[in-house]
């Protein structure tokens, strides 16, 4: 026999106090999904983790405000747990152990740092875990990887774009000396640029690299500086390693032209730089007085300035839309298993940062695990940074 019925066989009395007290049914809280972040926390790449993070939960407290996620009869909401993996592989095996087996985390948000990154894939693909990353290897990706999906433009979709406009904005370039950091996410960038560089008739007369944590980059710049090399590029140096270089080329009167491949912010190097930067290309950076920014592009920079002290950039960025895509997957295949959600992804269109997105890239990479979104070409013109040219992906003209 029910409460209810017990109450009416009572008396009104019981059932009045039924009414007011018990019968009314609580409501049904939703259900959470984890979504684990492998990040920097510390170190001179801390600013992307912490801004990523910030990105994760924004996009969360979105979906949540919305009505959530809507799957088989039931509503999830999002939770993003973020750990340092200090960019290198010893501290993102550490991170992949806690996500996924003392977490039970089925899906990664985002992670960062090509060498972190593969400890934890070879985790995720093994556990059936579905993980987006900012890495850029292209051994991490294609069919033997199906869990896997790119959550920003990588070195192979912007140095080809970035550098072509270079070389046609400065035609007298003809020598440029190379310099990254000496991990597994510099020597993917030193080899799309590399490549890229001499396919435009430009000759590498060098191709350095130094470790990450490097503070004193004077050595650096005086063997650089010593080519006399018409442009330098500093390919994934984060933005204060790359200000200090380019500080240091300056005071050995260097004055070529400066590129960052996969530069992703404007005050890192400026703060460093100083008006040694000034002039710089990047390729992962955006600025935020265009024409094209939009109202909520403009808020969500605010809110990571607020976070972090920097406007937002491209690696940032990734952690935000992969969180959409997540909830336009789950939606779409009606379930929450990480493997029918991955199957689901290259399927669907979502409203990301950039405006509609979607995930291609076959290719590339022999499957469609690469995030379509716009290569923004920007530079740092008197302290600021301007947006030069914004190149939509070809597939997404087609979505």
């Amino acid at each position: 026999m029910s409460y209810l019925q017990r109450s009416i066989e009572r008396g009104p009395l019981a059932f009045g106090l039924c009414a007011l007290m018990v019968c009314v049914s609580p409501a049904v809280a939703n259900e959470t999904i984890k979504l684990g972040l492998s990040v920097p926390l510390s170190g001179a790449a801390a600013n992307w983790g912490k801004g990523g993070e910030w990105l994760c939960k924004q996009a969360a407290q979105e979906i949540a405000k919305g009505g959530g996620v809507k799957v088989a009869g039931k509503v999830y909401d999002f939770e993003c747990v973020a750990y340092d993996n200090k960019y290198n592989a010893a501290d993102g095996t550490k991170v992949a152990q806690t996500l996924l087996t003392r977490d039970n985390v089925k899906f990664i948000g985002g992670s960062l740092g090509t060498a972190p990154v593969r400890a934890l894939q070879s985790m995720s693909e093994r556990d059936g875990v579905l993980l987006f990353t900012t890495a850029w290897g292209k051994a991490i990706k294609g069919p033997k990887f199906p869990l896997t999906f790119t959550q920003m433009n990588t070195v192979y979709e912007i140095s080809k774009p970035l550098l072509g406009f270079v070389k046609q904005s400065n035609p007298n370039v003809k020598t440029v000396a190379l310099l990254n950091p000496n991990d597994a996410t510099g020597q993917d960038v030193e080899a799309a640029d590399r490549a890229n560089w001499e396919a435009l008739g430009v000759k590498v007369v060098s191709s350095d690299w130094y470790e990450r944590g490097t503070t004193e980059f004077q050595p650096i710049a005086a063997k650089i500086a010593a080519l006399r090399p018409d442009a330098v590029d500093l390919g994934a140096a984060p933005p204060p390693d790359a200000g200090f270089v380019f500080k240091e080329l300056k005071a050995l009167s260097w004055n070529g032209v400066k590129v960052i491949t996969v530069g992703s912010g404007a005050e890192g190097v400026l703060a460093t730089g100083q008006d040694a930067a000034d002039g710089t290309y990047m390729g992962a950076a955006m600025t935020f007085d265009s024409p094209a920014t939009s109202a909520k592009q403009k808020s969500l920079n605010d809110g990571v300035k607020t976070a972090t002290g920097e406007s937002v950039n491209a690696i940032q960025i990734g952690f935000y839309d992969s969180v959409y895509a997540l909830k336009a997957a789950m939606e779409k295949a009606q379930s929450v298993e990480p493997k029918q959600v991955a199957a689901a992804l290259p399927t669907v269109t979502f409203d990301g940062f950039y405006g509609k997105s979607a995930f291609g890239g076959v290719a590339m990479y022999g499957s469609p695990q690469q995030i379509l979104v716009p290569v923004i070409v920007s530079q740092l013109k008197g302290g600021k940074l301007a947006e030069l040219q914004r190149i939509a992906p070809d597939e997404m003209k087609g979505r």
